[in-house]
């Protein structure tokens, strides 16, 4: 067993902090095309849903492959399979920056999915285990962290780039600080075999556990309703609150920020109140959806609300992670590569369900639309997810 360093000591958090910024440079890469929807679908002549599928699409490769692929390189060295994930990333980025049409940059977007089924299959559990002794939660809030600043940073910053020089560029430099990324961590972190390796015949006994099936249907159902109007929200703000693009690009910074926002308040608060945490991030996301169109008008309110739905989502997000790895610490690899293919299935379902909005409807109801999912999904996290909201003693979120 590892010797656990003092919490206080910096360089104890170098692996922590090698996959926070790990985290950050996949999440830029995900998010980023939501900030370049105009821009990509400009370039080759397609419409604003077409180019969308960029982020369904990916959504779907982690989803199916995320498990295949785990249980594929399961007796690898985590250290080593970390390695290789970030260099497909990197080499599958500067594809994209290549691509001469829309179906290579689709090709090569796929490959950037399969690396990212490896690293979210495997980054909260080591987050934990890497973790100096006492913490767990500041790691776990870490890498959301570096998920946050994605998007205040990185998505900004990549729409800006695309703005100014061209979204290949944008893409050129995702893969440029990959392979940096990638030479920090293969320089901290350290080598750690996996002793309970991923088998096919442990998978009926998680699906037979009935929190952790509920935790993953509610995962589903709301990452879909939020993915229902965040993937399209850019072109919302531009064609339905009419703002200009400085200001969009404002708004998306202002989302990342509130996500480090909820990283500070889950950090400190959340053992201390789980069922609160995702009783309010459940009716906050379903909140900010419901209100994307009737405060459209107003500048100051969509703002807001945008800063309000951040908190929610990352609310949301860390608290299910942490009590997923809580049912089963055991199978943590094993339980997390299923919530990233639940996620992910979400974000799928939800960006495939906005793009028909867009397309059938109208972009000004994709709110609406995910509103309704997300009040299901309320109403099935206070049945299935939640205890009884009656006070027990003793009793926790999971």
């Amino acid at each position: 067993m590892r010797e656990r360093i003092n919490l206080k000591s910096v360089k104890a958090w170098f692996p922590v902090f090698a996959l926070t910024l790990s985290a950050f440079i996949f999440n830029t890469s995900l998010f980023v095309p939501i900030g370049l929807l105009t821009d990509i679908a400009s370039d080759f002549h397609i419409s604003a849903a077409k180019a969308g599928w960029m982020t369904s699409w990916y959504a779907w490769v982690i989803a199916v492959l995320s498990l295949p692929l785990m249980l594929a390189a399961g007796r690898m060295d985590c250290r080593k399979l970390l390695l290789w994930a970030l260099g497909g990333f990197v080499a599958c980025s500067a594809l994209s920056a290549l691509s001469p049409d829309y179906s290579v940059l689709l090709a090569a977007r796929m490959g950037v999915a399969c690396s990212h089924c490896i690293f979210w299959g495997l980054a909260a559990a080591l987050a934990v285990k890497v973790a100096p002794e006492g913490g767990r939660e500041t790691a776990l809030g870490l890498i959301t962290t570096g998920t946050s600043i994605a998007m205040i940073i990185g998505l900004p910053l990549g729409r800006a780039v695309g703005l100014y020089m061209t979204w290949r560029m944008t893409f050129a430099s995702i893969a440029a600080i990959g392979l940096l990324v990638a030479l920090f961590l293969g320089m901290v972190f350290p080598k750690l075999p996996n002793v309970r390796p991923m088998t096919l015949h442990r998978l009926p006994v998680l699906f037979r556990n009935k929190t952790l099936m509920g935790i993953y249907v509610f995962t589903l159902l709301t990452t879909t309703a939020h993915y229902t109007g965040y993937s399209y929200v850019e072109p919302f703000l531009a064609q339905v609150a009419r703002l200009d693009e400085h200001v969009i690009t404002l708004v998306l910074m202002l989302v990342g920020l509130s996500g480090i926002a909820g990283s500070v308040l889950f950090s400190k608060f959340f053992t201390r109140m789980p069922d609160v945490f995702l009783f309010s991030a459940s009716l906050g996301i379903t909140a900010s959806l419901m209100l994307l169109r009737p405060l459209s008008g107003c500048a100051w309110a969509i703002i807001i609300l945008c800063f309000l739905w951040g908190i929610a989502y990352t609310l949301f997000n860390l608290s299910l992670q942490m009590g997923v790895m809580e049912v089963l610490p055991q199978a943590s690899t094993i339980t997390m590569t299923i919530y990233a293919v639940t996620f992910n299935l979400g974000i799928g379902c939800g960006t495939t369900i906005g793009g028909a909005v867009c397309t059938h409807a109208s972009i000004a109801y994709i709110g609406c639309v995910g509103g309704i999912i997300a009040l299901i999904a309320f109403v099935y996290c206070i049945r299935n997810v939640l205890h009884p909201l009656r006070p027990v003693p003793g009793r926790g979120l999971f």
